[in-house]
């Protein structure tokens, strides 16, 4: 029994619990990590399956919060061993402010780190993004970089730019002083484009296609690609990360780690027809059916519209300069560094991964 109640002691929250990735986080600690004693789940708008989670061994408390309350962050890491923190606005589309997106990504990531600072949490886990390196809209190719490999990031749209700044203060934070004296252990996670259950462009791209008779037409040549990651391998890599940072701090605090696995480097639209292709789908064209130019006419128009409507009407159409130049540009990572520096392995093959979603692809089908 005492060895039960000493395994069973750790208290993890996790910010954005109820998200895409955050429920995958808070379903692999339960999962993963024996020594949990109390999971913490925050987020602004509380997810129904979190009730189906009180009845397990682990004490689940779900906090309705918003990050940029520094007060309701400060008493919801109060008394956490391990912060994971996976909130943030993820918009490239314009749906939300320039002061909006801030707000949320950088100044709540700010709270989360003085959160710490207060109460004397020391382990903190930022789920940070591929785009805080690039594709830069220069349209430089990223092809098979690490952590280190020297890349203009350029950044003009207000998503990968107030990434790049939280991010930047989560690392800097590493080693600050909190309550109690001792320092605080930081590091950033990349996740390099995440696809599985629950990832609402997917789900997007399947209904778009089902209403245009199953077809979808190709805009990206073949030629271009992108590195992608399952779900599930990032929430591992979270979870892995959370317990070996004790460990290792002096090798891991202050780090950034691309997350990887073994998911093939295809342009964005084959890689979705892995998924949307077993469900009825099909890709029309071997080359883009618009030329790139009026790609880049209807972007700028698009942006010049969403402007001069803002006053007036919502007009976040998914085609502008920035997502453009993100899926004409090849982004992919070869690297080992998590493998290297706490034992990283991907929890699910390729095969496995693609199964998973393809099941989930036909089961959002069928609901509607």
């Amino acid at each position: 029994m005492a060895d039960t109640a000493q395994a069973q002691e750790l208290v993890y929250l996790v910010t954005g619990g109820c998200g895409f990735l955050g429920e995958h986080v808070v379903q692999m600690l339960l999962q993963r990590e024996p020594r949990l004693r109390e999971l913490r789940v925050f987020d602004l708008h509380l997810s129904p399956w979190l009730e189906e989670l009180k009845t397990g061994p682990v004490q689940v408390t779900a906090i309705q919060g918003d990050v940029t309350q520094a007060h309701e962050v400060e008493a919801a890491v109060a008394g956490a061993h391990v912060v994971i923190h996976t909130a943030g606005l993820v918009d490239v589309f314009g749906r939300s402010s320039t002061k909006t997106i801030y707000d949320v990504n950088v100044q709540g990531t700010q709270n989360v780190i003085d959160a710490c600072v207060q109460t004397g949490t020391r382990f903190l886990v930022y789920t940070s993004s591929m785009e805080v390196v690039g594709p830069n809209t220069r349209g430089h190719p990223f092809y098979r970089g690490n952590e280190d490999t020297p890349y203009e990031a350029v950044h003009s749209h207000p998503y990968p730019r107030s990434k790049a700044l939280a991010e930047r203060l989560v690392l800097e934070a590493n080693g600050r002083k909190v309550h109690g004296g001792l320092p605080l252990v930081t590091c950033a996670l990349r996740p390099t484009g995440i696809y599985g259950e629950g990832h609402q462009i997917i789900r997007d791209f399947y209904h778009q296609g089902l209403r245009l008779g199953c077809r979808l037409f190709r805009t990206i040549p073949a030629s271009v690609e992108h590195g992608r990651v399952y779900v599930g391998n990032v929430a591992w890599m979270h979870v892995l990360v959370a317990r070996e940072l004790e460990k290792r701090e002096e090798l891991m605090g202050g780090q950034t780690y691309f997350c990887y696995d073994n998911s093939p480097y295809k342009s964005y639209e084959d890689f979705n027809m892995e998924f949307l292709g077993p469900c009825g789908l099909r890709l029309v064209g071997t080359r883009p059916l618009v030329p790139y130019w009026l790609l880049v006419f209807l972007a700028a128009l698009n942006a010049l519209l969403q402007w001069l409507l803002r006053p007036l009407l919502l007009y976040a159409p998914l085609l502008n300069p920035y997502t453009l130049a993100m899926a004409n540009t090849t982004f992919t990572v070869s690297t080992d560094k998590a493998q290297r520096h706490f034992g990283y392995e991907p929890l699910f093959s390729w095969e496995d991964s693609r199964s998973r979603t393809i099941r989930w692809v036909q089961t959002t089908g069928s609901a509607q």
